[in-house]
């Protein structure tokens, strides 16, 4: 019985001794942590969470080639800031009819073979306005109404300020037969690009000469030109 209880004794003393190696000078218990569980130090790569990499950058999902995580591109934009097309816009608008005072006057020089009425377009309409090309002009005779000819210019577009004023020619042929030839009764003049005309007294000669077709006609020219020939 006597070694039985050594035997115990001596069990009971190496158990202690073993449980007091086991433990840390400030008494915890390490072998409560197996050693495969133990998670890595920032040196090994951060927080080591998914969706992150060790240069800042985003997941597979958006991760750019330089690491950075942005898109890399100019967003679209070509650095102008618009379409830079105009369109029509910032273009004049013509002269209406109604904006325009329209007067004639008798233009013929002496000893022109030809006369010549000069027409003026005042703008009177408050706004700036164009005018483009040729008008439009008749003569209103006994015999019938006669629409003038173009000369062919070049019709360059006029733009008018409030007020201001453009003048066109007309030239025609004297009639020095000794005849009554062919009587003029009136003009009438279409603006540019209009429908509406106005009427006025012709302030020419009485009459043009009869012709079988073959004489000078009644020529017109563009705006901004005045006298013989347009």
């Amino acid at each position: 019985m006597r070694v039985r209880k050594l035997t115990l004794a001596a069990m009971a003393l190496a158990a202690g001794l073993s449980l007091t190696a086991c433990q840390n000078d400030d008494g915890t218990d390490q072998s409560a942590t197996p050693p495969a569980a133990s998670a890595p130090s920032s040196e090994d790569g951060g927080s080591g969470s998914a969706g992150s990499d060790q240069e800042g950058g985003t997941d597979s999902a958006g991760k750019t080639p330089n690491g950075t995580g942005g898109s890399g591109g100019t967003g679209g934009s070509d650095g102008t800031g618009g379409s830079g097309g105009s369109g029509e816009d910032g273009k004049t608008t013509k002269c209406r009819t109604d904006e325009l005072e329209i007067t004639a006057i008798d233009a013929t020089v002496g000893g022109d073979d030809r006369g010549t009425v000069a027409v003026d377009l005042k703008n009177g309409g408050g706004r700036d306005c164009a005018l483009e090309g040729y008008a439009g002009v008749d003569l209103k005779t006994n015999a019938g109404t006669l629409s003038a000819k173009r000369t062919g210019e070049q019709a360059p577009t006029i733009v008018l300020a409030d007020g201001d004023t453009v003048t066109f020619g007309i030239t025609y042929p004297i009639n020095d037969t000794g005849g009554s030839g062919v009587r003029i009764t009136g003009l009438v003049v279409t603006p540019p690009n209009e429908t509406k005309s106005v009427t006025l007294d012709w302030p020419g000669a009485a009459s043009l000469p009869v012709t079988d077709g073959s004489g000078t006609p009644v020529q017109v020219g563009p705006m901004g030109s005045a006298g013989q020939g347009g």
